[in-house]
């Protein structure tokens, strides 16, 4: 019996690949393309990896970039937004994960623009804010006071320090405090900027990049209550 299997002749590269490219189509464009492509055949060279490549593609798959800072949880971006009353956002900051909520606030309300239906300039000023326990802070509140606008936010119940003793609630007005049942509208529009994945989750390590995806996400939203 004789062997099946057979050992094949030798095939020239270079004339069968410009054969092939004749009978595809006689285009001049093909032709010599795969003719350069043809001659271009040889040894690859050797190149020095850590040299042509820059570090930000070699990357060790941890998160990093600006505005990315650890927590308790991890790396992340703190996003934070401020919305009317229908829950439209009105003005946003991206910052890293590690400072505070109460540092963030004033640059954050600097950043609000409520355009007018006239030619006059987008008010700047809010009458009122209504945060969170993360923003109890007595400067902040002097501060935003000056300026003409009123932080609503209640007190602890302990210090930092979790100790017994109590502090000077020198802001606090139970009246006022009545409108902090309105919170749930910020938390519900944190709730629908969730449902964007490329949100919830930064992928993207320039932060400009992370910033369009936030901003359209913030246009969808108002485009959504707009509609309905």
């Amino acid at each position: 019996m004789r062997a099946v299997a057979r050992h094949a002749r030798r095939i020239s590269r270079w004339f069968h690949l410009l054969a092939v490219s004749a009978k595809v189509g006689r285009a001049r464009c093909l032709v010599a393309g795969m003719a350069s492509l043809a001659g271009a055949h040889g040894r690859t060279q050797a190149f020095g990896l850590g040299r042509s490549i820059s570090g930000r593609d070699l990357c060790h798959r941890e998160k990093g970039g600006p505005a990315v800072g650890k927590t308790r949880r991890g790396k992340g971006t703190k996003c934070v937004v401020v919305v009317d009353g229908q829950g439209i956002p009105i003005g946003a900051q991206l910052a890293s994960a590690y400072i505070s909520e109460f540092r963030l606030a004033e640059s954050t309300l600097e950043r609000v623009r409520i355009p007018h239906s006239g030619r006059r300039r987008p008010r700047k000023r809010l009458r009122r804010v209504i945060a969170d326990k993360g923003y109890d802070s007595d400067p902040l509140r002097q501060r935003l006071r000056d300026r003409g606008t009123e932080l609503i936010v209640p007190y602890r119940s302990r210090t930092r320090n979790h100790r017994s003793r109590t502090r000077n609630r020198r802001f606090e007005d139970k009246r006022k405090l009545r409108r902090y049942r309105r919170r749930w509208k910020i938390e519900r529009t944190n709730a629908w900027l969730q449902n964007f994945r490329r949100v919830q989750v930064r992928y993207d390590r320039i932060l400009s990049v992370y910033q369009r995806s936030f901003h359209c996400a913030c246009l969808i939203i108002t485009l959504r209550h707009l509609c309905n």
